[in-house]
């Protein structure tokens, strides 16, 4: 209960902002069509306007909620934690990838000519995201609220494609959306899988023995903490890798130097969990029914985590040629 008044006053309060800065754009541009705001901007200097700027630190924050970045995420630990692990995996994945679309679409292709300024507030954020978001998830106990501050810090990683702003940034937040579908989706089948009917609670210590009790379990769930955690052959290797080059490439080293840190620190947090299930404990035995569907879907995300790390190229291909008829151009 608690979860879901959080969720809805913070959802309803951010898209009323979202909203607002929507209305303003109206005013000023006198169309909701993308391009026609472009061209509008494009041909009059209100690079300065006030009500512009409002306008763009609005929907920034409408949108910076629903990709949970740093200072919007407050909803994001909680909501994760109270709601089933099922509505949770589709709020971590779905809902997320549809605002990293919406991102993509609105700053690109309606406002341009403001790239300039909106790049700093996205060069913040990801900054603020990445290291908020891998700092507390090393003191998380509870597994899913682990997730929801690494979901954090993931959209953290995509912002930094984002604020690199080119061809090669925005290819590769496409390429590392689809990687983080892959193994958020997977680590969150896991839980769904694990932590069901009474095996083991979402406490981190509640996995102990797990490897000795279900081997396979514990080494497919660790197949997608080692690919959050940016390690190869896995395909969160090769997304890390493709960022971190491309701000590179703009000179964003600052970012890029960020990034991998953070990148180390995660892997305390998702070895813990690793050290927690192979070293720890005896671990009875325990059966775990896999239902076709959940069975499907985990070879689903095994297949595309491994797949993507091993034999990227037409992945990176294919978002290279989306990224053009995705922003309108």
């Amino acid at each position: 209960m608690e979860a879901s008044l959080k969720f809805f006053l913070a959802g309803a309060f951010t898209s009323g902002v979202l909203l607002y800065g929507m209305a303003l754009l109206y005013g000023l541009t006198g169309s909701t069509n993308l391009g026609e705001i472009s061209r509008y901007l494009s041909s009059q200097d209100l690079s300065g306007s006030p009500v512009l700027m409002l306008a763009m630190v609005m929907l920034v924050a409408g949108f910076g909620f629903k990709i949970a970045a740093v200072p919007f995420h407050m909803w994001v630990p909680d909501v994760y934690e109270g709601a089933p692990t099922s509505v949770t995996a589709f709020l971590s994945t779905g809902s997320k990838a549809a605002g990293f679309a919406a991102v993509l679409r609105v700053f690109f292709s309606g406002l341009e000519v403001l790239k300039p300024q909106w790049i700093v507030l996205l060069w913040v954020l990801s900054a603020l995201t990445m290291i908020l978001g891998n700092v507390v998830a090393v003191a998380q106990s509870n597994i899913k609220r682990m997730l929801a501050y690494s979901s954090v810090a993931h959209a953290g990683y995509v912002l930094m494609g984002f604020a690199v702003g080119n061809e090669r940034g925005l290819s590769a937040v496409l390429f590392y959306t689809l990687v983080y579908v892959f193994m958020t989706l997977g680590a969150f089948s896991m839980v769904i899988l694990i932590c069901r009917r009474g095996h083991r609670g979402d406490q981190i210590e509640d996995f102990k023995g797990m490897a000795r009790s279900n081997p396979v379990a514990a080494f497919v769930f660790v197949l997608f903490l080692l690919s959050l955690g940016g390690i190869p052959p896995t395909a969160g290797f090769v997304g890390k890798l493709y960022l971190f080059a491309a701000a590179i490439e703009e000179k964003f080293y600052w970012l890029a130097l960020i990034g991998v840190v953070t990148s180390a620190i995660s892997i305390y947090y998702y070895f813990k969990v690793a050290m927690v299930m192979y070293m720890q404990g005896e671990g009875g035995a325990r059966e775990i029914s896999l239902s076709p569907a959940l069975l499907s879907a985990l070879g689903i995300m095994v297949l595309g985590t491994l797949l993507v790390g091993i034999y990227p190229g037409p992945f990176l291909e294919v978002a290279r040629s989306s990224v053009f008829p995705l922003i309108g151009f």
